[in-house]
């Protein structure tokens, strides 16, 4: 099991970076900066919470994996969590459904994210979005498998 060592030095140095970027991202003017999305909400982060308009939202989130249930049901169960007193659908984006193989890639039926994305939003409602690179859910290999196949350096997942 021998890792070679120009891979360790190419994660740690994007370890740093990405620790750099988060660093300099939470400075002490960070807070202070704005920013407008396309619906010309005021987007802003005070170091205690996500304010938008100038006001503090709390998320009140349940999940919805969209590849577990076909696209037409999405709007209903959307609207179900809506109607529960949720604001907020969160799901993780299991990758190895988009990429089942390197360079072919599937983003049709329950697979179509941007459509579930669009409905959450329809639905005037957030999405909490979970990126890997590990996705548990009870999700075999959900970003693992591609990575691991796709670089030899990760063979103890």
């Amino acid at each position: 099991m021998h890792v070679d060592m120009s891979h360790r030095v190419r994660l740690a140095a994007a370890a740093l970076v990405a620790v750099a970027a988060l660093a300099l991202a939470l400075a002490p003017g960070a807070a202070a900066k704005w920013q407008r999305t396309r619906n010309g909400t005021v987007v802003s982060y005070d170091r205690r919470s996500l304010m938008f308009d100038g006001h503090r939202e709390i998320f009140l989130s349940g999940s919805i994996h969209y590849p577990r249930s076909p696209p037409d049901m999405w709007p209903e169960l959307i609207a179900k969590a809506k109607e529960g007193g949720l604001n907020t659908i969160e799901t993780y984006v299991f990758w190895n459904i988009h990429e089942p193989e390197k360079g072919e890639f599937n983003f049709e039926g329950q697979n179509d994210v941007v459509r579930f994305f669009q409905l959450i939003q329809e639905h005037d409602m957030y999405a909490m979005v979970r990126l890997g690179p590990f996705i548990q859910a009870e999700w075999n290999h959900g970003f693992v498998r591609v990575l691991h196949s796709s670089r030899p350096f990760l063979h103890l997942l």
